[in-house]
């Protein structure tokens, strides 16, 4: 499990745990495990999981020959992993070269493969590539709309292997309590007393060249938009030191802006909750800010092709461009628009729907042997 899917699975893995029927073997990996990125296995073992293998991958380098080493040595390790104890099932969630890690890990060892969040689309980012060979490796598939599961048919997948959950993630909107500015202030030194920006920014990892001129474009318009700033550290891909060291000295020049490596999922959404917008390419804010009606200024293409609601506000990467985007989102016309939105990614149930296919299906030959599905063939 990377660091980045931990919340998004975090409703999955509470049900799963404390159901009799299943028993729960979690294998940490990756940012979870790296003091660089804030070392959130903490904030695993926090919530009350008992981590079953840690799974060392991170080379400390950020090229392109470090992130396929680190993918290399995913695979290493969760083969070493797997050998000594073969789960009947693999879930596994999302894009991230430490999950396609995982699955192409489990192959030789025939374990089935359940992916959540297959059928979506990234066009920036190699996880676009990630995602599908993941799905093409996987036998059941949680996708988090109709149009994602259609997809997912269309590339030959059967339609009973395919399960229209919505995505887990919004299962914590729904059940969780958030913190309010005043405890955000306690535990993670965030003064929100103001209107403020909640910044995330990936490498966008088939741009990787343009990174440090993208992000100097993005700072530039924060600066000249006046509003406070809270910056969330990047996902280990190609070229993140960049970005984390341009934010830190941005942080450091600007007394209203600070940068904080990890919030948690508690954390984190609690600020989503009371931030004036999200600028920045985070899937976040596609997929749980609709529910929080949160505008979002989503900036370039990490994102492009994904389903978004009316609270996205799609920019280049130009100064001008998000300058303008953020103004757009914080005007109080355009929030007001969004009182009657609707999350397209589901209704905060997905992790019931997930676990009850999981208890349900046979682990057997059928689930196992993989036919592909010709459009138009039925069910």
């Amino acid at each position: 499990m990377a660091r980045s899917d931990y919340g998004a699975c975090l409703p999955v893995l509470r049900l799963v745990r404390d159901d009799s029927a299943l028993h729960l073997h979690l294998m940490v990996s990756g940012m979870h495990l790296s003091g660089e990125f804030g070392l959130s296995v903490k904030a695993i073992e926090q919530d009350g999981f008992e981590i079953a293998q840690r799974i060392e991958m991170l080379v400390p380098s950020d090229s392109p020959e470090g992130i396929a080493r680190s993918m290399g040595q995913g695979v290493i390790g969760f083969a070493r992993a797997f050998a000594e104890f073969k789960p009947d099932l693999l879930l596994v969630l999302g894009d991230r070269f430490e999950m396609h890690a995982a699955v192409a890990a489990s192959l030789p060892f025939k374990i089935p493969v359940a992916h959540i969040h297959g059928g979506e689309s990234t066009e920036g980012a190699i996880d676009e590539a990630l995602r599908h060979s993941i799905t093409k490796m996987s036998h059941l598939h949680f996708a988090a709309t109709e149009h994602y599961a259609s997809r997912i048919i269309r590339m030959g997948e059967e339609p009973w292997r395919v399960v229209v959950s919505g995505a887990p993630g919004l299962d914590n909107l729904r059940s969780m309590k958030l913190l309010s500015r005043s405890e955000l202030a306690r535990e993670f030194g965030i003064d929100l007393t103001e209107n403020t920006l909640l910044v995330t920014c990936h490498p966008v990892t088939l741009e990787y060249e343009k990174t440090e001129s993208q992000v100097r474009e993005l700072l530039s318009a924060l600066d000249d938009s006046g509003m406070a700033v809270v910056f969330t550290c990047p996902n280990a891909d190609t070229r993140s030191r960049v970005i984390s060291r341009m934010i830190g000295e941005f942080a450091a020049r600007h007394q209203s802006s600070r940068v904080v490596k990890n919030l948690g999922t508690r954390g984190y959404f609690s600020v989503m909750s009371h931030a004036a917008a999200m600028v920045g390419n985070s899937s976040s804010g596609i997929i749980e800010a609709p529910s929080l009606k949160l505008p979002v200024v989503n900036v370039g293409n990490r994102q492009r092709g994904r389903v978004r609601a009316k609270n996205v506000i799609d920019v280049s990467c130009s100064r001008a461009e998000i300058l303008e985007g953020i103004r757009e989102a914080v005007s109080p016309e355009f929030r007001r628009g969004l009182c009657d939105l609707v999350n397209p990614y589901g209704d905060g149930h997905a992790a019931r729907r997930i676990v009850e296919k999981l208890k349900e299906v046979s682990v057997d030959e059928k689930l196992l042997l993989k036919r592909f599905h010709e459009p138009g063939a039925g069910g």
